[in-house]
């Protein structure tokens, strides 16, 4: 099978478009960031496999047709209201961070099991709608009206991938020794201020809704 077949002529266009969406810090990169300098890579890999799990629904959304939803403003604004109060809750809970006696890795509180990570990825990118924005976007204004289910397919999957390679080397480079280390002092701002970021997209996102 010839790479034609797989990928459409703009997908470089789309391979860019998508990698300048990701050097953009948003609520993912805040989530991860706090659990990678609280817990190291064992605490923040698994939120990784959750926000790239939670844009391939997305990604798989836009693939059959996102525009029935996207046109549907009820069923949008309960998304956006629903995504509004979930970064609320993550932010007001990075908020009340206390600083933490930490040292060489020994003596940290325990990571978040498996399972809550996972939970914590899907829903970050999930009860996000502009997700959904965004992939409908790349696929329907770059890809254009002629490109292949195979084609998209093969999209969906190269951007879902890069979504996970590109957290996972984000939290395993603040998990490096010398940056956590630094970090580790520091933890509670940081996670202070990753609260604020959330909690004011949260505020932003309810102000937008309703106007």
């Amino acid at each position: 099978m010839s790479l034609e077949l797989l990928f459409p002529a703009a997908f470089p266009a789309l391979v860019l478009a998508h990698f300048v969406a990701l050097l953009s810090p948003g609520q993912d990169f805040f989530l991860i960031s706090a659990n990678t300098i609280g817990h190291g890579l064992r605490g923040s890999r698994f939120i990784c496999v959750g926000v790239a799990l939670g844009n391939a629904v997305y990604i798989a959304i836009a693939i059959l047709g996102w525009s029935g939803i996207r046109d549907n403003p009820v069923i949008f604004t309960v998304i956006e209201f629903a995504g509004a109060l979930y970064l609320l809750w993550i932010g007001l809970q990075l908020l009340r961070s206390k600083p933490q006696l930490m040292t060489g890795g020994q003596g940290e509180i325990e990571a978040p099991s498996v399972l809550k990570q996972l939970l914590l990825g899907i829903n970050s990118a999930l009860l996000n709608p502009k997700n959904a924005l965004f992939y409908m976007s790349l696929m329907a204004v770059i890809l254009g009206p002629d490109v292949t289910l195979v084609q998209q397919l093969s999209c969906g999957v190269w951007m879902m991938l890069t979504v996970l390679l590109w957290d996972l080397f984000v939290a395993w480079l603040i998990g490096l020794p010398k940056i956590r280390e630094r970090l580790n002092r520091r933890i509670h701002w940081v996670e202070r201020g990753a609260g604020v970021v959330l909690a004011s997209l949260g505020v932003g996102i309810f102000l937008q809704t309703g106007r």
